[in-house]
This record gives C-alpha cells, sequence and structure tokens, in this order.
C-alpha cells in the first residue's frame, strides 16, 4: 500500500484556510439571522402601525411623523434603542387615544339614555296633566311649523290659551291643552314639543290655573 507524504507546512495552510472558511460561513449565517430579525421587527412594526391607522387611533400624517423620525434617529446612529423606545411611545399614545376614545363614547351614551329617560318623563307628565277638550266647540287654529292645525275649545280655553294661562303642547301624534307650569318645564326639556305657548305678563288672581304646581318631586 502506498502511502502520500503531506508536508506538515501544508496541513497547517489546510487546516488555516478549513478555519477561516468556517469563520465566513458562521459570520455569513449571523449577518443573515440579524437581518431576517431586523425584517421580522420591521413587518411587526408596521403591521401595528396599519392596526392604528384602520381603527383610528392615529392619523396617516401622523405615522409619516413618526417613520421621518425613525428614519432621522437611524442616520444620526441612534441604533435599536431609539426604534425601540420609538414603537413604544407610539404605544403609549394608542393606548392613551384608545382610552379618551372610550371615554368619549361612554359619555355619548350616558348623554343618550338620559335624554331619552327625560323624553319618558315629558310624554309622561303631559298625560298626566292635560287639560279635557270634551265639548269645545271652537274651533282653535294655530300653526305648527307651516302646517295649519285645529283643535277644539269651549270658550274659557280660549282665553286662556290667548293669556297664555294654558299652552298647546305636541303629544305623540296628537295635540294636548296643558297649564303653563306644564308648557314651562316641557320647554326646559323638549322646546320643540311646545307648539303655542303665550307667556303671560301677569298674574291673574281669578285663573283657575294660577295656582297649579308641577311637582317637585317628578322624576326626570
Amino acid at each position: 500500500m502506498r502511502e502520500f507524504y503531506c508536508p506538515t507546512g501544508q496541513r497547517d495552510s489546510a487546516a488555516a484556510d478549513a478555519a477561516r472558511r468556517r469563520a465566513t460561513t458562521l459570520s455569513y449565517n449571523a449577518k443573515r439571522e440579524e437581518s431576517s430579525a431586523k425584517a421580522r421587527a420591521d413587518h411587526m412594526a408596521n403591521s401595528l402601525q396599519d392596526q392604528l391607522l384602520k381603527s383610528g387611533l392615529v392619523s396617516e400624517q401622523q405615522l409619516k411623523q413618526t417613520k421621518t423620525k425613525q428614519r432621522k434617529r437611524k442616520r444620526a446612529g441612534g441604533g435599536k434603542a431609539a426604534d425601540t423606545a420609538e414603537r413604544e411611545n407610539a404605544a403609549r399614545q394608542a393606548a392613551a387615544e384608545k382610552r379618551r376614545q372610550d371615554q368619549e363614547l361612554n359619555r355619548k351614551l350616558e348623554e343618550e339614555r338620559r335624554r331619552k329617560a327625560e323624553q319618558v318623563a315629558l310624554w309622561q307628565l303631559i298625560q298626566d296633566n292635560r287639560i279635557s277638550r270634551d265639548g269645545g266647540d271652537i274651533a282653535y287654529n294655530f300653526a305648527d311649523g307651516s302646517a295649519l292645525k285645529r283643535l277644539y275649545v269651549n270658550a274659557a280655553q280660549q282665553r286662556n290659551i290667548a293669556a297664555g294661562k294654558l299652552a298647546i303642547v305636541r303629544h305623540g301624534d296628537f295635540y294636548e291643552l296643558v297649564p303653563a307650569a306644564v308648557a314651562e318645564r316641557a320647554q326646559q326639556v323638549d322646546a320643540a314639543v311646545v307648539v303655542l305657548f303665550n307667556r303671560p305678563q301677569n298674574t291673574d288672581t281669578d285663573d283657575p290655573y294660577a295656582g297649579y304646581e308641577v311637582p317637585d318631586d317628578l322624576m326626570w
């Protein structure tokens, strides 16, 4: 069997070449991994930005400003730490904006609930205090916006409407007569309900409705 002779110098050179190749491969793999990690981080950041934009928490202009700041920091040598701080700051701003929007939504919902409760209470107030017009034989004409309407009342009611002691209010699809005190309370809740109200200038001691009072414990 033949043996090949390899000088010691050649063996050392081959080992050195192999070591350099391994080092080059490891460096290349490390750079690839770093590049992949950066790409994943950029993708996550872009995905978060897209979600914030779609949800309305930030505007497109705000995103452009943020990206511009990130590019400036990179050119200035800010590196990963600056990018991380920027993303954290954007997340905090988005969370604060979300809280503000939630608070505004809750305020609007509470306002709507209160308004509906007042409308129900107003309807009941008119229902309980409307003046009967049974036997009315006088046509009382009045305007509701651009429409001309008519109620049949008696002579005393006609005088009291003119004097502001009675008012005409809208009640569902109908019209009702109510005392002035009820009309005043209705105007505080929904002025559109009061169709005709001649506010009295002086109190008439002979007015049958002068002593009428809306209960103070009425819940609105």
